[in-house]
């Protein structure tokens, strides 16, 4: 996959560089947010990795910028440790995903694999929402990237699903990606279904979405499980 890395300190972008030749993917570099667009616009790499903290014209401004120019673009964003509410801004402004600096290989390489299932997946045009019965719940799937495009997708899963049944699983994968509008819708159909009645488990979803979710506090109102064959309600 070819991969444009934007980072203004030349050693973090030495190692981006032969981290991800390693991994087998093609390269390109910016030291800048104002040189990265250039390279974006002459060489269309379908993902970007931008450092959020940069002089100049910062992560949150590129990003910005690359939706206003094609959506289809996807962004990781490099925040500093723990950095929560700088991953949360820019989910907001529909990044796909964060990595934290230091960056760790495995992390790295997971938000990698995630952002290529996601592309697949937009090529393919696979349907990013579906409803199934099992057993006694209903489970909600959700594959791919929730956007504000997805709301009245997912509106109408919750609806259809609470008319199944009175529990709700959502069966997330792992390559799933959640933008900032789709997060607040999700949260306002948990709400609603819990005051219907209707309880609400989780299986699937990366850490770091987990980890919004406990920010947004989504995760007091659904309970977490490894996978399908573990949820008790």
């Amino acid at each position: 996959m070819r991969i444009l890395v934007i980072d203004d300190e030349m050693p973090t972008l030495k190692m981006f560089v032969l981290i991800l030749n390693a991994m087998g993917h093609e390269v390109l570099t910016a030291e800048s947010g104002e040189q990265g667009l250039e390279v974006l616009r002459a060489e269309h790499p379908p993902l970007v990795l931008t450092d959020i903290k940069m002089p100049g014209m910062d992560g949150i401004e590129v990003l910005q910028k690359i939706k206003e120019e094609n959506q289809a673009t996807e962004v990781i964003v490099i925040t500093g440790h723990g950095d929560m509410d700088l991953a949360i801004k820019a989910l907001n402004l529909d990044a796909t995903d964060f990595i934290n600096k230091p960056v760790r290989r495995e992390a790295l390489q997971g938000a990698l694999a995630r952002a290529e299932e996601r592309i697949q997946l937009a090529r393919s045009k696979a349907a990013a929402i579906s409803i199934y019965l099992r057993e006694g719940d209903a489970v909600i799937a959700v594959r791919g990237t929730l956007s504000t495009s997805s709301e009245s997708a997912l509106k109408d899963a919750f609806r259809h699903a609470a008319r199944s049944r009175n529990n709700i699983v959502l069966d997330f994968a792992e390559n799933t990606s959640i933008n900032g509008a789709a997060i607040s819708v999700l949260a306002e159909c948990v709400r609603n279904a819990r005051t219907e009645g209707q309880r609400i488990a989780m299986v699937g979803l990366s850490a770091n979405f987990r980890q919004v979710f406990e920010v947004m506090g989504i995760t007091r109102q659904i309970a977490a499980f490894a996978s399908l064959d573990d949820v008790r309600f």
